[in-house]
């Protein structure tokens, strides 16, 4: 089996990539650290613990330290192979997200998004690797962090929510979070894997609003939070929760609140 490792510059936090052919086996062994393992093609079997499992593309494989597991290539196939020592990490990603995620070896498929996100956040760590400038390392620390607290956010999904209320749950979350850097509802549904159209549908059924319509809400509910609480001024306001035009955010302000920003602040503190 050819499994090609790069030339990392970290022994930390170490992603490559490895490559199988179809029938290529990896005999059982185990690892001192944690592995997370990200299936980009092909399909096969693992073994963890003596358990055997189907593997396909968007699944991902965990392995605590010490867990006996092999591969078997089905097809050609390609795995993204990430293994780090959780020291490097944050003491709070250490004692809540490393339990949580790595609490037994599994394989497991993500959601659409959880799967974007998930591949997003590898292509970044990739970047960093190979090219990052002078704050690399620190980059794959929370990159790593992000990744973590994706898988563990993906196994409180409960199966008897239907599809849909999975969805719109995983949009606005998405929303609520990312606020300050969507740019247009096409920038939401890439994100999402699914049509613009049918974004809007789905989220406009359960709560009443556009995707974008709730965005603008998410935005005005922090700047009049930022206006009463803060001293910070206007422009630096509009920009922080991701306003692309001053002009648009004082018009959206005055539909939605009644008063100019600058009006607001002053009778909220009056």
């Amino acid at each position: 089996m050819s499994g090609q490792k790069e030339n990392n510059r970290s022994s930390i936090i170490s992603l490559y990539e490895s490559q199988h052919n179809e029938k290529d086996m990896v005999n059982s062994h185990h690892h001192y650290t944690h592995q997370i393992l990200y299936t980009l093609e092909g399909e096969g079997t693992c073994i963890l613990s003596e358990q055997q499992h189907e593997i396909a593309r968007d699944n991902y494989i965990i392995i605590p330290p010490l867990t006996e597991h092999s591969i078997m290539a089905k097809s050609k196939m390609t795995i993204l192979v990430l293994e780090f020592d959780t020291g490097v990490l944050s003491d709070d990603v250490q004692q809540q997200l490393i339990p949580t995620v790595f609490q037994k070896a599994r394989v497991q498929k993500l959601s659409t998004f959880d799967s974007s996100e998930l591949r997003q956040l590898l292509r970044k760590m990739l970047y960093e690797q190979s090219h990052g400038d002078r704050f690399w390392e620190m980059a794959l620390k929370v990159y790593m962090t992000e990744l973590l607290f994706t898988i563990a956010r993906s196994y409180q999904e409960t199966p008897q929510v239907d599809t849909n209320t999975l969805r719109v749950e995983r949009l606005r979350h998405y929303i609520d979070t990312r606020y300050f850097d969507i740019k247009n509802a096409e920038d939401i549904a890439n994100r999402m894997g699914m049509s613009k159209r049918y974004m809007q549908s789905i989220f406009k059924e359960y709560n009443d609003i556009t995707p974008m319509q709730y965005l603008t809400e998410v935005r005005l509910g922090l700047v009049k939070q930022l206006l009463v609480e803060t001293e910070k001024d206007i422009v630096s306001i509009c920009f922080e929760v991701g306003f692309e035009s001053l002009s648009t955010f004082y018009r959206l302000f005055k539909k939605h609140i009644g008063v100019p920003p600058n009006m607001y602040r002053k009778t909220q503190r009056g």
